[in-house]
């Protein structure tokens, strides 16, 4: 497809395009493609696209999966694709997640710091930040329908037998960096998770028929 390009920030734009998705296995493109149908179908009706990551503590995986897959709907002149995330419980985002997008380039910012701190995530200059924190799923911040629900985790998925409001619901699993907490390799396997998402959310968004 073709897409306009936008304004990204350099170190972003300069990272999406040096991903492979050639590396995405036959099988994992099968587990991707119900969500490239949703937004395809959503598209096709001219109705707005709302995606809901959900991981067990909103703390890692469904925010790295937000951010990103939020970025490749402005990166491809995707129109009205609203990403929002949360948890089977709300803990706090873990700080090497936003440390690991800040290395990838985007612009980080502390908006509140409690036990379960505000960030504020941008990837443009003239678009309005992500804003990341953790959250129970059905939390006001998110949307009540109409809306896509990835389980990003597997005991998530397990967790969840319903979520209420969601029109679909898509498991899109991640291995979890946290088992690397600590560790010699942590920061290596934080950014190795999040090239994995930023990928994956690039083919994704490089399917939608615009």
């Amino acid at each position: 497809m073709t897409f306009i390009q936008n304004s990204l920030f350099p170190e972003i734009e300069q990272m999406i395009k040096q991903l492979n998705s050639r590396t995405i296995t036959g099988e994992r493109k099968a587990v991707l493609q119900p969500l490239t149908d949703f937004i395809n179908a959503k598209l096709s009706a001219n109705q707005a696209i709302r995606i809901n990551f959900i991981c067990t503590h909103n703390s890692r995986r469904s925010h790295l999966s937000q951010v990103w897959a939020q970025t490749m709907a402005y990166y491809f002149n995707i129109n009205n694709v609203y990403c929002y995330s949360g948890g089977t419980e709300s803990t706090a985002l873990f700080p090497m997640v936003a440390e690991t997008l800040q290395n990838s380039g985007f612009q980080i910012n502390t908006i509140s710091e409690t036990d379960n701190p505000v960030y504020s995530i941008k990837y443009a200059h003239n678009e309005p930040p992500i804003i990341g924190f953790s959250k129970k799923l059905d939390d006001d911040f998110n949307p009540k329908s109409e809306f896509a629900a990835i389980m990003t985790c597997s005991q998530a998925d397990g967790g969840c037998p319903f979520i209420a409001g969601a029109e679909k619901r898509i498991p899109i699993t991640f291995e979890d960096p946290k088992v690397f907490d600590n560790s010699p390799q942590q920061v290596a396997k934080y950014q190795e998770r999040s090239l994995q998402i930023a990928t994956e959310m690039f083919y994704v968004f490089s399917k939608i028929n615009s």
